[in-house]
Protein backbone atom coordinates (compact mmCIF):
# COMPACT_ATOMS: atom_id res chain seq x y z
CA UNK A 1 0.00 0.00 0.00
CA UNK A 2 1.66 3.26 -1.30
CA UNK A 3 1.13 6.50 1.38
CA UNK A 4 0.04 9.65 0.07
CA UNK A 5 1.29 11.61 3.21
CA UNK A 6 4.59 10.92 5.81
CA UNK A 7 2.62 12.99 8.48
CA UNK A 8 -1.10 11.90 8.45
CA UNK A 9 -2.07 13.81 11.46
CA UNK A 10 0.00 17.15 12.17
CA UNK A 11 -1.06 19.36 15.10
CA UNK A 12 1.01 22.70 14.66
CA UNK A 13 0.22 23.77 18.64
CA UNK A 14 0.48 25.79 20.25
CA UNK A 15 2.65 25.29 22.52
CA UNK A 16 1.12 24.57 26.52
CA UNK A 17 -2.31 24.07 24.52
CA UNK A 18 -2.69 20.34 25.82
CA UNK A 19 -1.41 19.22 23.08
CA UNK A 20 0.69 16.32 24.63
CA UNK A 21 -3.05 15.23 26.28
CA UNK A 22 -4.60 15.05 22.49
CA UNK A 23 -1.77 12.78 21.34
CA UNK A 24 -2.24 10.71 23.91
CA UNK A 25 -5.99 10.49 23.01
CA UNK A 26 -5.58 9.74 19.35
CA UNK A 27 -2.47 7.53 20.21
CA UNK A 28 -5.41 5.16 22.16
CA UNK A 29 -6.85 4.27 18.83
CA UNK A 30 -5.42 1.61 16.94
CA UNK A 31 -5.91 3.27 13.53
CA UNK A 32 -3.25 5.59 14.62
CA UNK A 33 0.76 5.54 14.92
CA UNK A 34 3.14 7.55 17.07
CA UNK A 35 6.74 7.13 16.07
CA UNK A 36 9.49 5.74 18.04
CA UNK A 37 11.21 7.40 21.10
CA UNK A 38 14.20 8.82 19.56
CA UNK A 39 14.93 11.48 22.10
CA UNK A 40 17.27 13.39 22.15
CA UNK A 41 17.02 13.84 18.08
CA UNK A 42 13.24 14.23 18.37
CA UNK A 43 11.05 15.24 21.91
CA UNK A 44 9.41 12.06 22.94
CA UNK A 45 7.27 10.02 20.83
CA UNK A 46 5.41 12.92 20.17
CA UNK A 47 7.50 15.55 18.39
CA UNK A 48 9.69 14.91 15.15
CA UNK A 49 10.98 18.62 14.89
CA UNK A 50 12.05 18.14 11.13
CA UNK A 51 11.52 21.55 10.04
CA UNK A 52 13.23 23.25 13.00
CA UNK A 53 16.05 20.42 15.01
CA UNK A 54 16.06 17.88 12.13
CA UNK A 55 15.40 19.03 8.32
CA UNK A 56 19.60 18.89 7.70
CA UNK A 57 18.96 15.32 7.82
CA UNK A 58 16.67 15.00 5.17
CA UNK A 59 12.87 13.87 3.73
CA UNK A 60 13.87 10.17 4.10
CA UNK A 61 14.82 10.38 7.32
CA UNK A 62 11.93 12.06 8.66
CA UNK A 63 9.99 9.66 5.74
CA UNK A 64 11.81 6.28 7.95
CA UNK A 65 10.85 8.23 11.01
CA UNK A 66 6.89 8.20 10.41
CA UNK A 67 6.52 5.26 8.66
CA UNK A 68 4.12 2.81 10.44
CA UNK A 69 4.61 -0.78 10.09
CA UNK A 70 1.06 -0.96 8.92
CA UNK A 71 0.76 1.32 6.34
CA UNK A 72 -3.18 1.92 6.47
CA UNK A 73 -2.33 3.15 10.59
CA UNK A 74 -2.41 7.39 10.32
CA UNK A 75 1.03 9.10 11.24
CA UNK A 76 1.39 11.72 13.45
CA UNK A 77 3.75 14.26 14.37
CA UNK A 78 3.06 16.51 16.95
CA UNK A 79 5.41 19.68 16.88
CA UNK A 80 3.79 23.32 18.45
CA UNK A 81 7.10 24.62 16.32
CA UNK A 82 5.30 24.28 13.12
CA UNK A 83 3.01 26.90 13.84
CA UNK A 84 5.51 29.45 13.44
CA UNK A 85 6.85 27.78 9.94
CA UNK A 86 7.10 30.56 7.48
CA UNK A 87 5.60 30.04 3.78
CA UNK A 88 8.48 28.24 2.22
CA UNK A 89 8.55 25.63 5.01
CA UNK A 90 5.17 25.33 5.11
CA UNK A 91 4.76 24.61 1.01
CA UNK A 92 7.29 21.95 1.79
CA UNK A 93 4.90 19.83 4.80
CA UNK A 94 2.41 20.67 1.81
CA UNK A 95 4.19 18.87 -0.79
CA UNK A 96 5.03 16.14 1.72
CA UNK A 97 1.78 15.78 3.73
CA UNK A 98 -0.68 16.74 0.56
CA UNK A 99 -3.73 15.19 2.72
CA UNK A 100 -3.25 15.68 6.00
CA UNK A 101 -5.07 16.64 8.37
CA UNK A 102 -3.62 19.91 10.67
CA UNK A 103 -4.85 20.82 14.01
CA UNK A 104 -4.38 23.88 15.72
CA UNK A 105 -5.63 24.11 19.21
CA UNK A 106 -5.52 27.72 20.28
CA UNK A 107 -5.59 29.20 24.29
CA UNK A 108 -5.84 32.44 26.06
CA UNK A 109 -3.09 34.02 25.27
CA UNK A 110 -2.04 35.05 28.79
CA UNK A 111 -2.36 32.14 29.99
CA UNK A 112 -0.55 30.55 27.35
CA UNK A 113 2.40 32.75 28.19
CA UNK A 114 2.05 32.53 31.48
CA UNK A 115 2.47 28.65 31.05
CA UNK A 116 4.96 28.92 28.76
CA UNK A 117 7.17 30.98 31.28
CA UNK A 118 6.73 28.63 33.99
CA UNK A 119 7.97 25.83 31.58
CA UNK A 120 11.07 27.62 30.90
CA UNK A 121 11.22 28.52 34.60
CA UNK A 122 11.34 24.94 35.22
CA UNK A 123 14.30 24.10 32.72
CA UNK A 124 16.45 27.03 34.36
CA UNK A 125 15.90 26.80 38.24
CA UNK A 126 14.29 23.00 38.79
CA UNK A 127 10.79 22.30 40.31
CA UNK A 128 11.90 23.38 43.90
CA UNK A 129 12.42 27.16 43.22
CA UNK A 130 10.11 29.47 45.08
CA UNK A 131 10.46 33.18 44.34
CA UNK A 132 7.91 34.85 42.61
CA UNK A 133 8.94 35.98 39.08
CA UNK A 134 8.82 39.80 38.93
CA UNK A 135 9.07 42.51 36.28
CA UNK A 136 12.87 42.76 35.16
CA UNK A 137 15.74 41.21 33.25
CA UNK A 138 14.61 37.25 34.14
CA UNK A 139 11.26 37.89 32.69
CA UNK A 140 12.56 39.67 29.74
CA UNK A 141 14.91 36.47 28.66
CA UNK A 142 12.13 34.23 29.46
CA UNK A 143 9.91 36.24 26.97
CA UNK A 144 11.97 36.15 24.49
CA UNK A 145 13.80 32.38 25.24
CA UNK A 146 10.20 30.99 24.58
CA UNK A 147 9.62 32.68 21.77
CA UNK A 148 5.90 35.05 23.15
CA UNK A 149 5.59 36.93 20.00
CA UNK A 150 5.82 34.18 17.79
CA UNK A 151 3.27 31.59 19.56
CA UNK A 152 1.03 33.84 20.74
CA UNK A 153 0.63 35.68 17.06
CA UNK A 154 -2.32 32.77 16.33
CA UNK A 155 -3.53 34.82 13.52
CA UNK A 156 -0.41 35.01 11.62
CA UNK A 157 0.11 31.78 12.04
CA UNK A 158 -3.45 30.60 11.02
CA UNK A 159 -3.11 32.92 7.76
CA UNK A 160 0.27 30.81 7.30
CA UNK A 161 -0.92 27.73 7.23
CA UNK A 162 -4.43 27.95 5.57
CA UNK A 163 -2.73 29.38 2.62
CA UNK A 164 -2.06 25.53 1.71
CA UNK A 165 -4.42 24.21 4.46
CA UNK A 166 -7.42 25.77 4.10
CA UNK A 167 -9.47 23.20 5.95
CA UNK A 168 -7.19 23.21 8.71
CA UNK A 169 -8.57 22.48 12.01
CA UNK A 170 -8.83 25.19 14.63
CA UNK A 171 -9.52 23.76 17.99
CA UNK A 172 -10.60 25.80 21.64
CA UNK A 173 -8.16 24.73 24.38
CA UNK A 174 -10.86 25.48 27.31
CA UNK A 175 -13.29 23.33 25.17
CA UNK A 176 -11.19 20.61 25.91
CA UNK A 177 -11.83 21.20 29.98
CA UNK A 178 -15.58 22.72 29.65
CA UNK A 179 -16.88 19.48 27.56
CA UNK A 180 -13.66 17.48 27.04
CA UNK A 181 -15.89 13.87 25.96
CA UNK A 182 -17.87 16.28 23.27
CA UNK A 183 -14.53 18.17 21.96
CA UNK A 184 -12.90 14.22 21.75
CA UNK A 185 -16.07 12.58 19.78
CA UNK A 186 -15.62 15.78 17.08
CA UNK A 187 -11.86 15.25 16.60
CA UNK A 188 -11.78 11.50 16.19
CA UNK A 189 -15.04 12.16 13.69
CA UNK A 190 -13.18 15.05 11.76
CA UNK A 191 -10.38 12.29 11.71
CA UNK A 192 -12.51 9.54 10.01
CA UNK A 193 -11.95 7.12 12.96
CA UNK A 194 -14.32 5.21 15.06
CA UNK A 195 -14.01 6.29 19.32
CA UNK A 196 -15.70 2.93 20.28
CA UNK A 197 -12.32 1.23 18.91
CA UNK A 198 -9.98 3.26 20.82
CA UNK A 199 -8.56 1.89 24.27
CA UNK A 200 -11.32 2.08 26.73
CA UNK A 201 -9.19 2.17 30.11
CA UNK A 202 -6.30 4.27 28.22
CA UNK A 203 -9.31 6.73 27.24
CA UNK A 204 -10.95 6.61 31.00
CA UNK A 205 -7.80 7.48 32.32
CA UNK A 206 -7.29 10.29 29.82
CA UNK A 207 -10.23 11.80 30.38
CA UNK A 208 -9.68 12.93 33.83
CA UNK A 209 -6.19 13.67 33.61
CA UNK A 210 -3.44 16.23 32.27
CA UNK A 211 -0.29 14.91 30.55
CA UNK A 212 1.78 17.71 30.76
CA UNK A 213 1.02 20.35 33.49
CA UNK A 214 3.44 23.02 34.14
CA UNK A 215 4.56 23.33 38.15
CA UNK A 216 2.52 26.66 39.28
CA UNK A 217 5.32 29.03 39.68
CA UNK A 218 4.39 32.38 41.10
CA UNK A 219 4.44 35.65 39.67
CA UNK A 220 3.82 39.00 40.65
CA UNK A 221 0.77 40.86 39.20
CA UNK A 222 3.24 43.44 37.52
CA UNK A 223 4.51 40.58 35.67
CA UNK A 224 1.28 39.05 35.22
CA UNK A 225 0.07 42.77 34.51
CA UNK A 226 3.09 43.05 31.92
CA UNK A 227 2.24 39.84 29.89
CA UNK A 228 -1.38 40.65 29.57
CA UNK A 229 -0.22 43.81 27.62
CA UNK A 230 2.12 42.02 25.72
CA UNK A 231 -0.50 39.16 24.78
CA UNK A 232 -3.61 41.62 24.03
CA UNK A 233 -3.53 42.17 20.62
CA UNK A 234 -3.44 38.22 20.52
CA UNK A 235 -6.69 38.00 22.40
CA UNK A 236 -8.30 40.69 20.09
CA UNK A 237 -7.49 38.69 16.77
CA UNK A 238 -8.70 36.04 18.35
CA UNK A 239 -12.27 37.60 19.11
CA UNK A 240 -12.08 39.48 16.36
CA UNK A 241 -10.85 37.42 13.59
CA UNK A 242 -11.64 33.68 14.99
CA UNK A 243 -14.75 34.57 16.80
CA UNK A 244 -13.11 32.84 19.70
CA UNK A 245 -13.50 33.67 23.33
CA UNK A 246 -11.34 32.58 26.55
CA UNK A 247 -11.85 32.80 30.19
CA UNK A 248 -8.40 31.98 30.96
CA UNK A 249 -6.50 35.07 31.50
CA UNK A 250 -9.24 36.91 33.27
CA UNK A 251 -8.99 34.63 35.97
CA UNK A 252 -5.37 34.68 36.50
CA UNK A 253 -5.62 38.83 37.03
CA UNK A 254 -8.61 37.82 39.22
CA UNK A 255 -11.09 39.44 37.35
Amino acid sequence: MSRRNVADILCIGCQKGSTSWLHSVLNSHPSTYAFPDSEPVTSTSKEAHFWDWNHKRGVEWYRDLLMPPDPSRLSMDFTPEYACLNDVQIAECKALNPTARVIYILRDPLARAVSAIRMHMLWRFGKDHADPLRLGDTLYSFVRDAKLAQHGDYLRNLRAWRRHYPDLMVLNYEGFHTDREGSVRRIFADLGLDIADADPERMARLMTSRVWASEPFAMDRAALRFLHGLTWRFRLDAQNDLNLRFAEGERLLGG
